[in-house]
């Protein structure tokens, strides 16, 4: 379950907020609601399941909004609605839709319409025409079948002004207690959309692709309003704020975070993107003043090869100095990390693992590290789509695990048989590190880059050896004194095990040169037992997720100094 979304989906949200004006009776169902409330069981039935729920309600048309993981599961549930309702409109949104408009249609004949891009107009307009029985020739933004035909539309121009749109109507659905409860979360968490499109170019990236490079901001005085009516009616208790570029200009976040201030809205929390050379002191200062509780950063790599590989336009040299006054102001910065695009060598995700943990070592920082997934429109989906394998799932291949604990074999199947569409649950070839090494990393080198990040910096400085290759020495010592044929392991066994490992290294390696690197180690050892004390009754876990959880927190019988390594 943890794998699978956990808030309100936004976006059906808007659509079915769009039709509110007309006739029509609109219904929004949240199956993955229904599976953590266990009102829909997780089995091999759970498509049927699924399609009795939604044809419960006798609907004429179906809408489905498809992303990544969600995309087989929806062309099954489609199948299934179809079979036993043919005359049943479906119709699919989404990026995936979006950029395999044609394809779709043309391989999965439940499908009935793809509508890409912005929706809220487009369905609309589609809607429409089925009320008064009408071919949507004309209708900018929609590919549909007419006969044995395919026919894609022009595309629709982007909303200029995004305040036209309604406010998204959350009464048609459960309360955002009913999430927070079902997911288990801390607090009430809304989507608060506050922009479309990102000017950049990342070769892994739908994001722009799907806005055309062009970025859109809802106004501030709409943001506001907005955020005060989902927390005084709907009872949101933080905010997620959806928008890639939100601290791109600096002047919008600078009136945003005043206004939010001004109208005393600056109690609840909220989360945000940042890109490191968009923010400095100042302005983190009056975001924390407006309520800003934990900002990611897109790091990506610390190899300037991959970053010019993958296009992004960032100097990784000032993650230092931003991790420090992001964190001096009371924000829990999470940075966001990529291992194994297929040109890096092994050399080039060391370069990314070495920053990651020297960011460890100067601020409390909440890491993320994650491979390439190949989304279909972008450039990787292009030049390496005929190269793909499945050897590792990545997080964004989770989701599908409905028969206890496995995916279904149908999706299975379907997954095998089109890698095209269901790119997102491959794997692309790396040349410097085998995919199953990259995939433990990505897992388990954050919980290193928070317990021991100076120990294991310094042990790959001494002995001269890869940061991966050391990481990857250390799991597999772990896995043969756990006994365990599985590499899973939490942070309580870095804990446990690593001072015995650096024993066992060092016997092998010879004593390191710097004779405080045992003081170091022992530093660190009783700061997490400090962190976690006492631990017999608390286990360690750090939820990567949740960076809320990983606020420091003063203990009141200790006293310390502080701490300030530099390594060249």
């Amino acid at each position: 379950l943890s794998s699978m979304y956990n808030l309100p989906p936004l976006g059906l949200i808007n659509l079915a907020t769009a039709l509110k004006d007309t006739p029509h009776q609109v219904r929004v169902v949240d199956l993955v609601l229904a599976i953590r409330q266990g009102t829909l069981k997780m089995s091999r039935n759970i498509y049927g399941d699924c399609a009795d729920i939604i044809l419960a309600h006798d609907p004429d048309i179906i809408g489905f909004s498809a992303q990544c993981t969600t995309y087989p599961a929806i062309l099954q549930i489609s199948k299934q609605i179809k079979d036993r309702k043919p005359a049943a409109q479906i119709v699919l949104g989404g990026h995936n839709a979006s950029f395999l408009d044609t394809e779709t249609l043309d391989t999965f004949p439940s499908v009935d319409v793809i509508i890409s891009g912005e929706g809220e107009v487009t369905f609309k307009e589609w809607v429409t025409a089925c009320d008064e029985m009408r071919q949507p020739t004309g209708i900018p933004g929609i590919t549909w079948r007419q006969g044995r035909h395919i026919i894609r539309n022009e595309p629709r121009e982007l909303i200029s002004n995004l305040d036209s749109l309604p406010f998204p109507d959350y009464s048609l659905l459960p309360p955002f207690s009913a999430y927070r409860d079902a997911c288990e979360l801390p607090r009430s968490i809304a989507i608060l959309e506050v922009g479309r499109g990102c000017p950049h170019r990342c070769i892994y990236c739908s994001e722009s692709l799907m806005w055309r490079r062009k970025t859109r901001t809802f106004s501030e005085n709409r943001l506001v309003a907005e955020m005060k009516t989902l927390h005084d009616r709907f009872g949101a208790e933080c905010f997620l704020l959806a928008y890639d570029q939100f601290t791109a200009h600096r002047s919008f976040v600078e009136a945003f975070c005043r206004l939010v201030i001004q109208k005393g809205l600056n109690h609840i929390p909220w989360y945000c993107i940042s890109r490191l050379d968009s923010v400095d002191a100042p302005l983190l200062q009056l975001m924390r003043e407006a309520g800003c509780e934990s900002m990611c950063y897109g790091i990506d790599s610390g190899s300037r090869k991959t970053l010019s590989f993958i296009r992004k336009q960032i100097n990784p040299d000032i993650l230092y100095e931003r991790v420090v006054e992001t964190a001096n102001q009371g924000i829990i910065p999470t940075l966001s990390f990529v291992v194994g695009f297929p040109e890096e060598e092994r050399e080039d995700i060391d370069q990314t693992l070495t920053l990651a943990l020297r960011a460890g070592i100067v601020g409390n920082n909440n890491p993320l590290i994650q491979m390439p997934t190949v989304l279909p429109g972008t450039d990787l989906h292009t030049r390496y789509g005929n190269v793909l394998v499945r050897v590792v799932d990545t997080y964004f291949a989770l989701g599908l695990e409905f028969d206890e604990g496995r995916r279904l074999q149908t999706d299975e199947n379907m997954i095998n048989a089109h890698p095209f569409f269901f790119s997102s649950f491959y794997n692309l070839p790396c040349r410097g590190v085998p995919l199953q090494e990259l995939g433990a990393i990505a897992s388990y080198f954050p919980y290193m880059v928070r317990l021991y990040p100076r120990s294991f910096l310094i042990l790959s400085i001494e002995y001269a050896l890869s940061v991966s290759a050391l990481f990857s020495d250390w799991m597999e010592w772990l896995k043969q004194h756990k006994k365990e044929e599985s590499m899973e392991f939490t942070p309580r066994d870095i804990y446990a095990h690593f001072n015995p490992f650096v024993t066992d290294l060092m016997e092998k390696m010879g004593p390191p040169k710097r004779r405080h690197f045992s003081d170091l180690l022992r530093y660190e050892t009783v700061a997490i037992s400090v962190a976690e004390h006492p631990m017999q009754h608390n286990p360690l876990h750090l939820n990567l997720k949740e960076p809320r959880t990983l606020k420091p927190v003063k203990n009141g019988k200790l006293e310390s100094k502080h701490l300030t390594l530099i390594y060249r």
